[in-house]
């Protein structure tokens, strides 16, 4: 009897033009702060930001949501960068000695920036080798039609702009020589240029200075030396004064000097004034100086470096000094470049600079001028998200207004000073919004914080900081001590920034997250085992933690733990500010790192696992209800810890010959051996005859060996209320997931809401799975009778989603890293299944249930399943049936951090590290797009591309550039 079966049918144009309504892949925005910043840059007339770094992008920045990059084609540093002021153009200068010309041009209504010209300076042939032309500083003449380049030879060479036309003015180094006294000559050299700044009040003339120490000012009308300053001291960096009757010359040995500009005295041996802040020790280069007037009276004079050697040369600091106040800005991470934003109206007399905006290697801090003590200043955007390093993150969609404005309310009252309001900032980025409710991010870091970020826009916003290293007794409280003693000695040290490499203990960092949005219950799990339940206050608390113990190894013997200790909980009542308070602290024993955590706040029921099992506790009574052990009699390496595992050669090679004498072994059907899983594996058998007919090719998928390492670890944990028992009741289940592809499903008794005091919580095994191959369960997911996930606790209560169909049969979705699988409840019978890694040779990483919506018709959605590889690539299912819809490449499998930190939104989105530092966002939905729509107003004298730009800004947005718009100054149109 012959079999026909046409499973793959030719493409149907209508589901064809449906999935192209719903699924469309796009890489929208990066969020965070920049990777290796290199060079800073800012246009006072624009008020944009640009940042250089050493991957060669180009960022600007504006007001929240006005963001563009740009790439260089030659993966080079960018060294500096520079802005034609108001004409919406750049100039950046590459590590490899080229100079690149951008512009923000007008593209399908919205801003890009784009390249237009490059330029290499040649070098006199014979004369000239390539490193005497390699270019050492830009100067932009203010009327942004001529270009000065610096050079290691010593000569100064002129481009005309904005065509990056080298001109025949060359100055090389013979002709400054010629009006050099001759005392002063040692050797032929001069040295590199080292500055070149543009006289305040005669445009046709600039300072030169030479690393040797010389400092030239120079005619290039006449191109005569009109003074000559001879210092003694190697040369860093030269600003004018205002006026342009003085100028500040900034050293290698950690002093600065004043120089006084007098046509009278053309050739100027001594300065004014010479000064060591930090001396007379010595001292690091003072790396650049800031010299800004102010009506008050004394200037304000601020400067990189000049530390100490001996005891403070490692200290990353910047030096304000005004009169008697004096003030060193201590960082954790090197200076990059720092600009002041002040009056550049040339009919003003002073400059009075209103804020300070520093670029450090990890992080941006501005700091108010204005202001008694020159406080920090809050950026609402560009603010470090690895203040400290990223453990783990999750997405929190369409949160509640009331939990929205309890949070913001939190991070104001952390944060005085941060008094914009986040919640009212419109979004004009994001198109086709389908909720009215504001998404979050929140970031799990080693320190044991938890940031809170808005992300309902382009750029991340910092709303609220959790820590719970307060719970714990750290080393961390005895070193506070030290740090304010030592802060009263000379310098005088103000540590400035968030970002913060090192942590107090490293069993603090979190490792899995779980929250329920509607109640303000959080659940953080961090590396030492500990389990926190925490419930978001609006009121300052000062109380107890309740800490309970759960062993998880059930007295099983031969086990010992060789790990780190649990982290000791601190004794009596701890104070808490407003926001999120813990409650109760749940140790797992052995103190191993939580794998896998939820929670389910309408039960007041959390589930955590480990490597050596998993547990459920009742937080409302403050007691534990089920603890199963998982591991397997050969998993030594779970008893060792993640803090002190040193696995052994032995045994891998032991374990790599075994897998390779598998491979070999003839293709023989393996018995299955009567278990109490037997069942199931029997309908797995049916099933995969029944498809053995029609399905092609497949990779041999070799069975995993049950005694392989760590095979114990819960990898995933679920609650969900359907039927385990009988098909007839349905009721509250807890599931479990772990390393060598078991499946636990347990039945639980949940009293009413009425009845939480009086009864407990039991639990009881209702179903275990093995599935065939050993493969570890990444995760569970129960679905109704339409086939559709289950809603979120409080969801149906409160009206919020439609009720499950409890009337057709339920079915739980299992995911391993080889293979889907939907089996049917309660029998769990075989349904469907796809296996990936035959298939497509790739292995499960990362899966979430996402509900895409159509862009024809709003009323139109389907679930499915997203799945992220080991190959970095993105497969789309459809749910329950398991049909593959599309497939995109979107992280290079190389990029293990990369596709380890991805994470899913319910609405189609996604996030993952492209960098310590930055997120990159994007989006498999075709109408749940968010992304940069901006468009600036420029108009420039020479027009290269022809396009007319305009920039326009949400209403009620806030600059993070100037200390002005950060006080409630709201606009919608940038007037130029």
């Amino acid at each position: 009897m012959m079999k026909f079966r046409f499973r793959r049918q030719g493409n149907d144009p209508h589901r064809e033009k449906i999935k192209q309504d719903l699924f469309a892949f796009n890489k929208t925005v990066e969020h965070g702060f920049p990777n290796q910043p290199s060079a800073l840059a800012y246009d006072p007339k624009l008020q944009l930001m640009a940042i250089g770094t050493k991957s060669g992008a180009i960022k600007i920045y504006g007001a929240p949501g006005v963001e563009m990059t740009g790439l260089h084609k030659d993966t080079a540093a960018v060294t500096q960068i520079h802005f034609l002021y108001g004409q919406g153009r750049i100039l950046s200068l590459l590590d490899d000695n080229t100079i690149h010309l951008w512009e923000i041009v007008q593209r399908e209504n919205r801003s890009h920036l784009v390249e237009v010209h490059s330029f290499n300076l040649p070098g006199r042939p014979g004369i000239e080798s390539t490193s005497a032309t390699r270019v050492t500083v830009m100067l932009l003449k203010l009327s942004c039609d001529l270009l000065a380049l610096g050079t290691e030879g010593g000569g100064v060479h002129f481009l005309e702009l904005p065509t990056l036309t080298l001109l025949n003015k060359s100055l090389f180094q013979d002709e400054i020589m010629q009006s050099i006294p001759e005392e002063y000559k040692c050797g032929k050299s001069l040295g590199p240029v080292e500055s070149l700044q543009q006289h305040p009040q005669d445009s046709d003339k600039i300072l030169i200075g030479y690393s040797r120490g010389l400092v030239v000012l120079w005619d290039l009308n006449s191109r005569h030396v009109d003074n000559l300053f001879l210092g003694k001291q190697q040369l860093e960096s030269l600003v004018w004064e205002r006026s342009g009757n003085s100028f500040v010359s900034s050293h290698s040995d950690g002093g600065y000097m004043l120089w006084a500009v007098s046509s009278s005295n053309p050739c100027t041996h001594d300065p004014i004034s010479s000064t060591i802040p930090y001396g007379p020790f010595p001292c690091k280069a003072v790396n650049k100086i800031l010299w800004r007037t102010t009506e008050s009276g004394s200037p304000l004079v601020l400067f990189s470096g000049g530390m100490p050697r001996a005891s403070y040369g490692d200290r990353h600091c910047l030096t304000i000094l005004q009169d008697s106040s004096h003030v060193t800005l201590d960082f954790t991470s090197r200076v990059i470049d720092f600009f002041t934003i002040h009056c550049t109206d040339k009919d003003k007399e002073f400059d009075d600079p209103s804020a300070l905006v520093v670029l450090l290697e990890e992080e941006l801090v501005v700091i108010d001028l204005q202001m008694a003590g020159w406080p920090t200043v809050p950026a609402p955007y560009l603010a470090p998200l690895h203040s400290s390093a990223i453990t783990c993150s999750c997405h929190i969609s369409n949160v509640p207004p009331r939990l929205w404005e309890r949070v913001i309310s939190a991070g104001q009252q952390q944060c005085p000073l941060q008094n914009y309001e986040v919640a009212e900032l419109k979004d004009p980025t994001q198109k086709l919004k389908t909720s009215a409710f504001s998404p979050q991010v929140l970031c799990c870091h080693e320190d044991g914080t938890v940031r809170f970020w808005d992300a309902s826009g382009v750029s991340l916003k910092p709303l609220y900081k959790l820590s719970t290293a307060n719970i714990f007794q750290t080393d961390g409280d005895h070193n506070d001590s030290l740090t304010q003693a030592g802060e009263e000695e000379w310098p005088p040290f103000r540590k400035v920034g968030c970002f913060d490499p090192y942590s107090d203990d490293p069993r603090l960092a979190i490792q899995k997250i779980s929250v329920c949005k509607y109640s303000g219950k959080l659940v953080v799990a961090g590396t030492a085992g500990q389990v926190i339940v925490l419930v978001l206050s609006d009121e300052k608390s000062d109380h107890m933690i309740d800490v309970a113990t759960v062993d998880l190894l059930q007295d099983r013997e031969g086990f010992t733990w060789k790990g780190h200790d649990r982290l000791p909980p601190k004794s009596g009542s701890v104070v808490f500010a407003p926001g999120f308070q813990p409650v109760v602290l749940v140790q797992c024993m052995p103190p191993a790192a939580v794998t896998a955590v939820t929670l389910h706040a309408e039960w007041n029921l959390i589930a955590f696992g480990t490597s050596h099992g998993f547990g459920l506790f009742d937080y409302h009574r403050r007691s534990p209800v089920l603890a199963r052990c998982t591991l397997h009699p050969n998993d030594s390496l779970a008893m060792e810890g993640p803090l002190s595992r040193v696995k052994s050669l032995k045994k891998s090679l032991r374990q790599s010959f075994r897998r390779i004498r598998k491979s070999r072994v003839s293709g023989k059907k393996r018995v299955v051996v009567n278990s109490p899983t037997s069942k199931v594996q029997e309908a797995n058998a049916q099933l995969a005859e029944h498809d053995a007919e029609v399905t092609p090719v497949q990779r041999r998928i070799e069975p995993r060996s049950a005694d392989d390492s760590l095979s114990g670890v819960v990898r995933c944990l679920c609650f969900a209320d359907t039927f385990l028992r009988d098909g007839t009741h349905h009721g509250p289940t807890m599931w479990a997931g772990t390393n060598s592809g078991s499946v636990y499903a347990y039945a639980l008794d949940v009293p009413s809401q009425e009845k939480f005091s009086e009864q407990s919580v039991e639990a009881l095994l209702g179903k275990e799975i093995q599935l065939m191959h050993r493969a570890p369960v990444v995760s569970i997911a129960v679905l109704d009778g339409r086939g559709n996930p289950l809603p979120e606790p409080y969801e149906v209560s409160r009206d919020l989603a439609k009720a499950p169909d409890m009337q057709g049969s339920h079915s739980v979705l299992i995911v391993s890293e080889e293979q889907f699988k939907v089996f049917m409840l309660p029998k769990v019978s075989a349904k469907t299944k796809f296996k990936l890694t035959a298939h497509e040779g790739c292995r499960v990483r990362k899966v979430a249930l996402s509900n895409f919506t159509s862009v024809s018709s709003e009323e139109y959605s389907e679930n499915a399943l997203v799945c992220l590889t080991n190959l970095g690539d993105i497969h789309v299912f459809s749910v329950p049936a398991l049909r593959p819809q599309v497939r995109y490449d979107c992280i290079r499998k190389e990029d293990i951090s990369g596709i380890a930190s991805c994470v899913f939104t319910k609405t189609g989105q996604g996030f993952y590290l492209i960098s310590p530092s930055e997120y990159e966002r994007f989006s498999l939905s075709a109408r749940v797009i968010t992304e940069p729509l901006c468009r600036v107003d420029v108009e420039r004298p020479h027009d290269l591309s022809a396009h007319s730009c305009y920039v326009e800004f949400p209403d009620n947005c806030l600059s993070s550039l100037n200390v002005k718009f950060l006080q409630h100054r709201s606009y919608s149109k940038l007037d130029i």
